[in-house]
């Protein structure tokens, strides 16, 4: 078996049977592709069949000299799954990255921005432009619904159930939830949708996408990041902020007001709650206040 076609069925294994996107597909058999590259700038011929543990190391070992810890972990994990597969399907009898241990890397806890700071962002928007109005749409779905921002460049018209407080949301695996929406947040999607968007022409393909850019189709998750990180320059905000930090925000703030963990996790879309048990670290303060209110022996 040659790489080209392992790596083609894999991808094939990660779409059907792990239901996977096409980025995560991407981020998946990135790695694979550098084990290539090294055994070719090598003149190594191990196929993916009886490629050996002793390879496999020295390319780790001379990848990982330009690789942090995480990326490390990251590299050997994603190899790991790869020759699991292979295994699996019978074309190996032992995976060659088993005795490699990844590096011990600390849980990374999330950049969140406070209330005020989130209400400085928005009210930063400059409402005097057409794209003023969407910008606000957004940011406030961003936040009152916690959304990746790929849930959110996606999201549709089609998926607005607003007279049931609820949007519909395709997550990773395009794996759909219920996320409930706010009075504040339907008041100015329906400004955007009403005022502005009724006014593009929109493009073929795009009829339902509720975000637009200026020619009518669907925006880049390069230009949501742009957006935020100049709204960001004009406050003089110093913090690191993507699309992701109103999504931390947003799990942040439930959970220091008592929102249930459970609840946080359904409206994430997380599978594990271990994914949704990060936010429990991100404010001692708030742990011990629960401690103190629910405590018998307080």
């Amino acid at each position: 078996m040659k790489w080209q076609q392992a790596v083609r069925d894999y991808q094939h294994y990660l779409k059907i049977e792990r239901g996977l996107s096409g980025n995560s597909i991407s981020n998946y058999t990135y790695d694979i592709a550098k084990l290539i590259l090294f055994l070719e700038a090598h003149q190594l011929t191990d196929t993916p069949i009886d490629i050996g543990k002793e390879t496999v190391q020295r390319f780790i070992y001379e990848v990982a000299q330009t690789l942090n810890a995480r990326s490390q972990a990251r590299l050997i994990s994603g190899l790991k799954s790869f020759f699991n597969y292979l295994v699996f399907e019978d074309h190996r009898t032992d995976n060659p990255m088993d005795l490699i241990e990844s590096p011990k890397i600390g849980r990374k806890l999330p950049d969140t921005l406070s209330v005020s700071e989130i209400n400085d962002i928005i009210r930063a928007i400059d409402l005097s432009k057409p794209e003023g109005e969407r910008n606000r749409a957004m940011l406030e779905t961003l936040y009152g619904c916690g959304l990746r921002v790929s849930e959110l460049i996606n999201l549709q018209l089609s998926d607005l159930y607003f007279e049931e407080d609820f949007i519909k949301v395709t997550g990773k695996g395009d794996k759909q939830r219920f996320v409930p929406i706010s009075g504040v947040n339907k008041k100015y999607i329906d400004i955007y949708r009403k005022e502005v968007r009724v006014q593009l022409k929109i493009q073929k393909g795009s009829e339902d996408v509720l975000f637009l850019n200026r020619r009518g189709k669907r925006l880049t998750r390069a230009m949501v990041f742009v957006i935020i990180k100049r709204l960001a320059e004009t406050l003089g905000l110093k913090k690191n902020i993507s699309p992701h930090t109103f999504r931390h925000s947003f799990a942040t703030h439930l959970l220091e007001n008592g929102a249930d963990l459970r609840a946080i996790q359904q409206m994430l879309g997380h599978e594990s709650i271990t994914t949704t048990e990060v936010y429990m670290h991100v404010d001692r303060t708030h742990l011990s206040e629960v401690m103190n209110r629910f405590h018998p022996r307080k």
